[in-house]
């Protein structure tokens, strides 16, 4: 049985639902491990999304899902910016509105741009068994993928990261990506400022531990 104290500290601790393999769960996971926050991990395997309890913290039933006391947050950017704003103000939540915008611009340019080839070549190449994808399709993305990485490419040009010399928060969903981008077996056009940053990503200790994780 807890005692007091330990009770009060989980009630204060953030609890993180979502198995470690999601790539948006590892947007919040890298969050957390890089503002250095307690936290504690649920429903770290596939399933047991379908439960009435889990219904009412989401209604969506997908993952994640973070409790911050009785504060209740799902979708994956929110919840890293949810974060970064009360937690990390002045690091990975700048401060500067203008920066901010550039920050968000790039969160969401990952989820309208970026993740629906993201999806296409995953799905197709990953979990081929459970989601059919004709090979033209496929390639279709691949090529996609090659210009959206551009893209941001031309954005780090004179740039340590997305919105300039700072980690924020605008780098982690791309981030996150980034990894899957080179763990597939894909054909990717070269580009020097995608690579240098992403060198900068594997730097970290908290990128290293709860982004790059072998693809399910």
């Amino acid at each position: 049985m807890l005692g007091d104290d330990e009770a009060i500290l989980r009630d204060r601790m953030l609890r993180v639902w979502g198995r470690a393999t999601s790539g948006n769960v590892q947007k919040v996971m890298w969050t957390i491990g890089e503002l250095g926050l307690p936290h504690e991990r649920v429903g770290r395997g596939f399933g047991g999304l379908d439960t009435a309890g889990y219904g009412a913290l989401n209604p969506n039933r997908r993952i994640p899902t973070l409790e911050d006391g009785n504060t209740v947050v799902w979708e994956s950017n929110v919840i890293v910016r949810y974060l970064a704003a009360k937690f990390g103000a002045g690091t990975l939540w700048p401060i500067d509105p203008a920066t901010r915008a550039v920050a968000d611009e790039w969160m969401d340019w990952q989820q309208t741009t970026l993740l629906p080839d993201m999806r296409t070549v995953f799905w197709g190449l990953i979990r081929a068994a459970e989601r059919q994808h004709d090979r033209a399709e496929i390639d279709t993305a691949v090529a996609n993928l090659k210009s959206s990485w551009a893209r941001l490419d031309q954005q780090l040009r004179g740039r340590r990261f997305v919105a300039g010399d700072q980690l924020t928060m605008g780098d982690v969903p791309i981030g996150a990506a980034c990894y899957r981008y080179h763990a597939l077996d894909i054909d990717r056009a070269p580009l020097e400022h995608v690579g240098a940053w992403y060198d900068r990503l594997r730097s970290r200790a908290a990128f290293r531990e709860h982004v790059m994780i072998p693809l399910e």
